[in-house]
């Protein structure tokens, strides 16, 4: 199995999409080579700034512990458990987080060991070699390894709760297709589809298949932000919390980080949401769910 890079540098950096394909080779999507480190480190890219949050370590420990944590258990599981404390341990801009060279060094140059095991698929009845997608390692945002966890956790905290990123990333289902949806960036949308989750209204992964399509289509008519608005974005909350990084703790392992003391979605807007959701799942079509009076 692909180990752990023998040579990680002090610091993040950056690497592009052709120079991550001279590494993904089909011996390491395959789980049987390691990346060559230090030939990686000498073609990415150092990061413009200096900054606490860039330092590699914290992240690598924090991932070795995920790897650790969940060694017994479904890769899979480990996802509602990394997403809010990768995104407290980087606490990145959405702009920085937009720098898709970040992740994919993340991906290849500190922990492609991770990817592997997170990514490789279960052994086939056929004895067929599995390989990890290779949009673990360089796809866009809801896809890459790492970027989908930070963006899920952004999108789905509560301000600085994170509770409702942990009932989002539970659910593969949700993760996979809910950060697809341009209305996701709507705090109340979000946080009401997590509700339904945890009411049991929606619990399968066919119910979340229906539901996250009927949610985005009925935007299109009906315009969430209006009859759901949500509070005002404190960017100075956001920026104290950057800006305290450097002396911050390295993220909890047991009980949940905080975020951005930002103020939180209004309760009123997510009950709306929620109410019109139901609505909508009623008359969503699901997959193999029988019809009344069928057999």
């Amino acid at each position: 199995m692909t180990s752990r890079p023998e040579h990680l540098p002090e610091r993040l950096a950056l690497i592009t999409d052709a120079q991550a394909a001279e590494f993904l080779s089909a011996g390491l999507l395959e789980g049987r080579e390691d990346v060559p480190s230090i030939a990686l480190n000498k073609v990415s890219e150092p990061l413009a700034v200096d900054d606490a949050r860039f330092r590699l370590h914290r992240v690598r420990d924090l991932i070795d512990d995920a790897m650790d944590r969940f060694r017994d258990e479904r890769p899979t599981a480990a996802d509602a458990w990394l997403a809010p404390r990768l995104h407290e341990t980087l606490r990145l801009t959405r702009r920085e987080a937009a720098e898709k060279g970040l992740w994919t060094f993340l991906a290849l140059g500190v922990a492609p060991d991770y990817v592997v095991w997170r990514h490789l698929p279960e052994p086939k009845a056929d004895g067929a070699r599995r390989s990890v997608a290779r949009d673990k390692f360089v796809g866009a945002h809801y896809k890459q390894s790492f970027a989908r966890l930070w963006w899920a956790a952004e999108l789905f905290r509560d301000g600085p709760d994170y509770r409702p990123v942990t009932v989002a990333c539970g659910n593969q289902d949700m993760l996979n297709s809910a950060l697809r949806l341009d209305v996701i960036d709507h705090r109340p949308t979000a946080l009401a589809l997590v509700r339904l989750m945890e009411s049991g209204a929606v619990r399968t992964g066919r119910e979340v298949n229906a539901l996250t399509p009927a949610v985005n289509a009925a935007a299109a008519t009906l315009m969430y932000d209006v009859i759901a608005p949500d509070a005002e974005r404190d960017g100075e909350s956001l920026r104290d919390w950057i800006e305290e990084a450097g002396s911050a703790l390295p993220s909890p392992r047991t009980g949940l980080p905080e975020g951005p003391e930002e103020e939180r979605a209004p309760e009123d807007s997510v009950r709306r949401l929620v109410v019109h959701f139901e609505e909508l799942f009623a008359d969503a079509s699901v997959r193999g769910k029988e019809t009344a009076g069928g057999g």
